[in-house]
């Protein structure tokens, strides 16, 4: 989902990463109120997601599934710095390209989404998640074990009630409708060796990008405490709310997030 530039320097260029399970399809909302205010936007799917012809089975590591995100950003014009917007597990996507390339990206706005901090490993935000949740959390969602040329991979189908009481429960009821004949099996890669790297994350690469977390008030599966830890780890990160947000915010409030991400974007070059 793409639309072609025309030069205007105070027009920006929007690259939004979806989370588990999802793809590019729940960012339509948000991709053509931002292109209506004169903008680019570019949704991807990451591999084995949304419209991706990978299976999951076939995607060896983390970072062949963001494969398609690093292309675009390696990809961009010489001088373009992008804004990178990714949401729940998109966060680490994002992280994981600007560490490769902190130079073409102006922003990076993470949605209700993990965002880790330099000197860390990866996954401390999803292995605090973990923690936090009840075994009871994923409800109807279905674990699948992944035929891999690698050892056995477990992943998960997203259920359609975890879905309404979790994820859409402040978003139209259209949008639930397309979520459960759209999500795909997906796996948070927890256990992949780029998760557990202490000195993947530089502050000379990563830690440069200027960084905005986006708080969905409403949220009933990574509530605001789990949210607020967070951005804690990474002092003076800016900070945005959306009041009446679920975990779908980009479902639930397009317009207000719309809204915050170019109020971000304006902010930085």
């Amino acid at each position: 989902m793409e639309v072609g530039g025309d030069g205007d320097s105070g027009r920006k260029h929007f690259v939004l990463v979806h989370g588990l399970g999802h793809g590019a399809w729940c960012w339509y909302r948000v991709v053509t109120m931002l292109r209506a205010a004169g903008h680019r936007a570019t949704a991807l799917d990451m591999a084995a997601s949304g419209a991706h012809p990978a299976r999951l089975g076939e995607v060896r590591s983390f970072e062949d599934y963001s494969r398609p995100l690093l292309d675009a950003v390696a990809a961009a014009a010489p001088g373009e710095r992008l804004v990178l917007v990714g949401h729940s597990l998109g966060g680490l996507n994002l992280a994981l390209a600007m560490e490769r390339f902190p130079r073409k990206v102006a922003a990076a706005v993470f949605l209700a989404a993990c965002m880790p901090c330099a000197g860390k490993h990866m996954a401390i935000t999803l292995e605090e998640f973990m923690r936090r949740i009840t075994p009871e959390f994923f409800m109807d969602s279905k674990s699948i074990v992944l035929n891999t040329n690698q050892e056995p991979r477990t992943a998960i189908l997203l259920g359609p009630k975890l879905m309404a009481e979790k994820l859409y429960d402040q978003s139209p009821k259209e949008d639930l409708t397309l979520a459960t004949m759209l999500v795909r099996p997906g796996t948070q890669f927890i256990d992949d060796p780029i998760m557990k790297d202490e000195t993947l994350l530089t502050d000379g690469n990563y830690g440069s990008v200027k960084r905005a977390f986006v708080v969905a008030m409403d949220d009933a599966s990574s509530n605001q405490d789990m949210q607020r830890w967070i951005i804690d780890l990474s002092p003076g990160v800016e900070v945005e709310e959306i009041a009446g947000a679920d975990h779908m915010a980009m479902c639930s409030k397009p317009r207000e997030l719309c809204d915050v991400l170019l109020r971000i974007a304006a902010k930085y070059h």
